[in-house]
């Protein structure tokens, strides 16, 4: 018998994978398309290189997570302007912001690789090109870059499986991914889903990466059945993420849920209820506390079940104590009055919080 988990993994395989494959191959084609010209403009010009080298490897530095977690205010501070001044808008949650902060991630080896591989070329070599009478851009096509090609392709490679791997840390500014299995496995201790996301993120890597080194061979061999066949394959798995089943149009209403169990819990109450009166409605599970009530303020996503005391404290930036009667009608006037968002009302429980001890460290202090 199969075990319902491995099911339900299996279920939500081809929305996941889809996506994932989506915002991955986005991603690295829009770093490319950087960081390719303006490596090609900075391998001769040595102040320009080494401050490409040098911006590159410090957003480097930066945890992936975060990076992608600073794209989301930003982005939304942009869309309220446009939408101030240019009448339009667009969404800051998702696909956009975890699209570009990916491809900031994926310039560093492409960068690196191809200066390094363009001026590690004999100069004797660019001599002689130019002795034949060739141009510096004539040189460069046809002479400097078939040479730096190898290392160029591994550059690429390399990008391409970073971008890949961070993509699972979408999932809390919203960007549906393999993420999903691994944050929900983690919160709710399913490691199926943790298993089944991390195996599925590294063999879309490897397949990836061994298909960028058939083209590669190709290329260098000057093999056109390997590059045809390379070039196939991926735009063969770009395809099937590109299926009417995985670009829907998303109707209905959208409910959030932030990193943990009873998030999903309730997220996953609301849209059965939503279900039953005949309304149709998707989750975006996994968002930051934070991202979550941005989201909503910007109508992201439509309702999201919070904690009075998170919003007290991180929204409100109120400090000290009040009765649970004062606080929620406090909160319900300022989300109102502040956000334009409307509290529809209280559940019948309440996250109180606790101390906890070892009962031997207790016993030892003679705590109770």
């Amino acid at each position: 018998m199969t075990d319902p988990r491995i099911a339900d993994a299996l279920g939500r395989l081809p929305d996941y994978l889809g996506n994932h494959i989506l915002v991955s191959v986005t991603a690295l084609a829009l770093g490319l398309a950087v960081s390719l010209p303006l490596a090609f403009a900075a391998f001769r010009r040595p102040v320009l290189r080494t401050i490409l080298l040098t911006v590159t490897s410090i957003v480097q530095t930066i945890p992936g997570l975060a990076l992608l977690a600073l794209f989301y205010p930003f982005l939304l501070g942009v869309a309220a302007l446009s939408e101030r001044f240019l009448g339009f808008g667009f969404s800051a949650l998702g696909f956009l912001p975890a699209v570009l902060a990916l491809a900031l991630y994926s310039m560093l080896p492409v960068v690196r690789n191809t200066i390094t591989g363009l001026g590690g070329i004999d100069p004797a070599i660019k001599q002689a090109a130019i002795g034949v009478g060739m141009t510096p851009r004539q040189s460069l096509r046809l002479v400097e870059l078939p040479l730096a090609l190898p290392m160029i392709m591994a550059g690429i490679r390399t990008a391409s499986v970073w971008v890949i791997g961070t993509a699972t840390l979408a999932t809390p500014i919203g960007q549906t991914s393999l993420g999903n299995y691994i944050f929900a496995g983690l919160q709710t201790q399913n490691w199926v889903f943790v298993l089944f996301g991390c195996v599925t993120a590294a063999i879309l890597a490897l397949i990836f990466d061994q298909l960028l080194a058939l083209i590669e061979r190709g290329l260098t061999e000057h093999r056109r059945g390997k590059i045809v066949a390379g070039a196939g394959a991926l735009a063969i798995i770009i395809a099937v993420a590109l299926l009417p089943g995985q670009i829907r149009a998303q109707h209905g209403y959208i409910i959030g849920a932030k990193t943990f169990t009873e998030q999903y819990v309730l997220a996953n109450l609301i849209e059965q209820r939503l279900a039953a009166a005949g309304l149709p409605a998707r989750r975006r599970d996994g968002l930051g506390s934070a991202v979550i009530f941005d989201a909503l303020t910007a109508g992201e996503i439509d309702v999201y079940v919070d904690y009075s005391g998170t919003i007290w404290a991180n929204q409100m930036y109120r400090s000290g104590s009040a009765g649970r009667a004062e606080v929620l009608e406090k909160v319900g006037t300022w989300v109102d009055e502040e956000r334009g968002v409307r509290m529809l009302g209280s559940l019948d429980f309440e996250n109180s919080y606790g101390l906890e001890m070892t009962k031997v460290r207790a016993q030892a202090l003679d705590i109770s």
